[in-house]
């Protein structure tokens, strides 16, 4: 009887944090129940609602397998039984299909402005949108990216499937893990952040997650003052600035270290500091991306910062 008994409490508890609304970018979503047919998009989201142990709540995602990224070990062992709904962006007809309730997107992580596929279209087919953090600055003005961006996720998650405590345990044992990390360099190094581009490269701006990843290890992205989240620069302010460490965002057609042999070969970067000493640190998209994850990028910058 005093099984049932609190187990009885236990739901009442949960259902009595009903109705909670949360903030989406520049929208108030009020959830009246836990969602029950949810799907994410793209493998730095979908790691997030696993982290959080949603996977009950959850009917696929979208997103993966058109990037290789179904193939992630760490995610195929905690996705099983979800269905691999599109391996591109999600389209409306996908989500009715599947009859989903809701949606974790982003701007250009799912959503485009404009779009098919926006909090506004899905509405009316019975579908939320919760926005990530970190695509917020597509809709409005916001601060520059932070770790905060990825607790607040994390926290408003929580809130949407009414497991506060599990996502207050996360970013506990988040800030623990970041805290015990050696401090960075006194002064902070100044680091290039490389995600593709032979012409202009395509790089990491004031709003994009490795800004709060480089500054959470000690170090500085070149491409702080470009008010922009990911966008294309020219190779002259890289030169300019010249940086003493450069990122790698591991994705794509090309590997890794084609991408370091790239930039190993342009004569207008010969002269660069990082290209000279042969400084890089190699982040996996999962990891640059807002999500669990980027607590072991932290990890990986810091040990990369203080190697010589």
């Amino acid at each position: 009887m005093l099984k049932l008994a609190a187990a009885f409490m236990m739901l009442a508890s949960a259902a009595s944090a009903y109705p909670v609304t949360i903030q989406s970018c520049n929208r108030s979503v009020t959830f009246d129940a836990a969602p029950r047919r949810a799907v994410s998009n793209d493998i730095n989201l979908t790691d997030m609602m696993l982290a959080l142990g949603l996977q009950d709540h959850m009917i696929g995602y979208t997103g993966l397998s058109g990037y290789d990224y179904a193939k992630d070990a760490q995610l195929s062992d905690e996705a099983r039984g979800l269905a691999d709904l599109s391996p591109d962006y999600p389209t409306k007809e996908i989500l009715a299909g599947a009859e989903a309730d809701f949606l974790f997107a982003g701007w250009n992580y799912g959503l485009t402005p404009g779009g098919e596929v926006t909090p506004e279209t899905l509405e009316p087919l019975g579908i939320k949108t919760y926005e990530l953090s970190e695509s917020c600055i597509f809709t409005g003005p916001k601060a520059r990216a932070s770790m905060e961006d990825l607790y607040t996720d994390i926290r408003n998650l929580g809130a949407i499937f009414g497991v506060p405590d599990r996502a207050e345990t996360l970013i506990r044992g988040w800030k623990a893990e970041l805290a015990a990390l050696p401090p960075g360099p006194v002064t902070p190094l100044r680091v290039f952040v490389y995600d593709s581009g032979m012409e202009k490269p395509f790089t990491a701006g004031e709003y994009a997650m490795p800004t709060a990843l480089i500054e959470a290890a000690g170090g500085r992205n070149i491409m702080d003052d470009l008010g922009k989240s990911w966008a294309e620069v020219g190779w002259e302010p890289v030169v300019e600035r010249d940086p003493e460490v450069i990122v790698i965002v591991n994705y794509g057609a090309q590997t890794a270290q084609q991408k370091i042999a790239s930039l190993q070969e342009n004569p207008a970067l010969a002269g660069v500091t990082a290209i000279r000493e042969g400084r890089f640190v190699v982040l996996d998209y999962v990891e640059a991306t807002p999500g669990p994850r980027n607590i072991g990028a932290i990890v990986k910058l810091v040990a990369g910062f203080a190697a010589p």
